[in-house]
């Protein structure tokens, strides 16, 4: 890089947000285009640049250090296309990578920024896809992460080296699985587990279709009715108008309305024959069993009146 290209750079960065010297990322190609026109940096002016962000928190330094990498990320970015994700998002996801690696590069360790800053990219862009690559996480451990992605490239590999021209073939050949159960030092059964979850379609949580009772999906019976916040409270009412609440409202009564109710509704005898009739009590109270029979509604009326909210 000459000097006047140096010179170029820094008095763009001095004058502006460096950021602005690219385009959006809505125009893909513009941005691309934009990034691979911007000058590299030597060894030198790297090492420079770096060593007056560790020292100093030279933002100007940091900002010379990302736009002369943009072009990395792209690059990157286009190893990734594979899994149906934006590419503006990638490289989205794979510039907050180089940003992180340019803040933890340290100069004096002898390694220029690119390859340091390799690991940081990738690093992002992974977790990126796996979080968005599908709804349900395909891999969540580190060792999974990285069976994940070596099992894809040497699935496509294997696609391309096919000899007997069956490329549309999703499912591994136990030869297959074994061979790279071995390169990759993990267990057959592990391979076979992330090849069923990478071979695994997604499955609609809503109905993609209007036919009313003909169709279903799993939201139809995934929904736990009993954890819905209105039926615990309702469940919870329930229980304590069992307990409590009851015995709440016989106290509201007078002796003879209690034992009418206790007898009518809440007495089972161990023959299961119930409480007493109407017919019985108006027997012990000298009075006629419609008469009893009013004092009953009578009672429950009042008893229902005291449960209500004040």
């Amino acid at each position: 890089m000459n000097t006047s290209s140096t010179a170029t750079l820094s008095t763009a960065v001095s004058l502006r947000d460096p950021w602005s010297m690219v385009p959006s990322l809505g125009n893909l190609d513009a941005y691309v285009s934009a990034v691979n026109r911007l000058p590299m940096l030597s060894h030198t002016e790297e090492a420079s640049l770096a060593r007056a962000l560790r020292d100093h928190g030279d933002l100007k330094a940091a900002g010379q250090l990302v736009l002369s990498h943009l072009r990395l990320v792209v690059s990157v970015s286009r190893q990734y296309l594979g899994y149906g994700l934006p590419q503006g998002d990638l490289i989205q996801e794979g510039n907050v990578g180089l940003m992180k690696a340019v803040k933890r590069f340290d100069p004096e360790q002898g390694v220029r920024l690119v390859s340091y800053a390799l690991h940081w990219i990738k690093a992002e862009i992974h977790e990126y896809i796996l979080k968005n690559w599908r709804m349900v996480k395909v891999a969540t451990t580190k060792a999974q992460r990285k069976l994940f992605f070596n099992l894809r490239s040497m699935k496509q590999g294997m696609k391309g080296d096919a000899a007997d021209g069956d490329t549309h073939r999703n499912t591994l050949t136990p030869t297959e699985v074994a061979s790279m159960a071995q390169e990759l030092n993990v267990k057959p059964e592990e391979v076979v587990e992330m090849e069923m979850r990478l071979s695994g379609g997604d499955v609609a949580l809503e109905p993609q279709s209007d036919d009313g009772e003909e169709s279903y999906a799993p939201i139809a019976y995934l929904a736990d009715d009993a954890s819905e916040p209105t039926r615990q409270i309702e469940a919870r009412h329930r229980d304590w108008l069992a307990g409590d609440g009851i015995a709440q409202a016989l106290d509201v009564l007078d002796e003879r309305s209690r034992r009418i109710v206790e007898e009518r509704w809440l007495k089972v005898n161990d023959d299961a024959s119930g409480g007493m009739t109407l017919h019985d009590l108006a027997a012990v109270y000298g009075v006629s069993a419609e008469r009893i029979r009013q004092i009953e509604v009578a009672a429950l009326k009042k008893m229902r009146k005291s449960l209500l909210p004040a």
